[in-house]
């Protein structure tokens, strides 16, 4: 039983990709997602606003928006535009690393200092695509819907493993450059001592001879 326990909490945890959080007037809230490169992502997104009387929050005013931006790994912008309350975003990733995606509000002074609370769902991969709507539009039976999300999955895997790939090497390429330069240090520090130690030589012989000492 504890077994099974533990099996359901865990399948429950894993199966959760929702969550939500609270954002102010001036306040912006960034995540950051490691994407491989050539992959969909899409973002749902959901905005309510803070009622004070009941203390809860209530489907946001037509008002209301979120200004979303999206970098990528070199900090160019994927995208950058103004949603409505409610939405969903989609872009596509051409650079493997961490994609920065930020929301803020679309204006300072729609809901007088009140908080909203947004509700944000990433998926990416194969998980972004819409099986049921794939299989209404190719007309294909359970078999090939089947085969076709197998066939997502091993090339998303695929993808991830050339990320990983990619993460290693560049791993590797920042640990020998660490290397080279405390290299390099080592061998300034050393430097500087020697030729310290052959000035004071020079000063101490020039001082010696100077007070005819030797």
């Amino acid at each position: 039983m504890l077994q099974k326990a533990v099996f359901l909490i865990f399948f429950i945890v894993v199966s959760c990709n929702g969550l939500y959080f609270h954002i102010g007037e001036t306040e912006r809230k960034c995540f950051i997602e490691e994407i491989p490169d050539e992959t969909t992502v899409i973002v749902n997104y959901k905005v309510e606003l803070y009622d004070p009387r009941s203390g809860g929050f209530m489907p946001s005013s037509p008002g209301i928006g979120m200004h979303v931006e999206v970098k990528d790994p070199d900090d160019k912008m994927l995208l950058s535009r103004v949603y409505s309350a409610e939405g969903r975003i989609s872009f596509t990733s051409h650079t493997p690393g961490e994609h920065v995606i930020c929301m803020y509000s679309n204006s300072t002074a729609w809901f007088s200092g009140s908080q909203l609370r947004v509700h944000l769902d990433i998926q990416v991969g194969e998980h972004a695509i819409d099986y049921a709507n794939v299989a209404q539009k190719e007309k294909l039976t359970e078999l090939q819907l089947r085969i076709r999300q197998l066939l997502d999955q091993v090339d998303q895997i695929t993808k991830e493993q050339n990320y990983q790939r990619y993460r290693e090497e560049r791993f590797r390429q920042t640990s020998e450059s660490t290397n080279k330069r405390v290299l390099y240090w080592s061998l300034a520090q050393t430097a500087v001592l020697l030729v310290m130690g052959l000035w004071q030589m020079k000063h101490l012989k020039s001082f010696f001879e100077a007070k005819k000492l030797v």
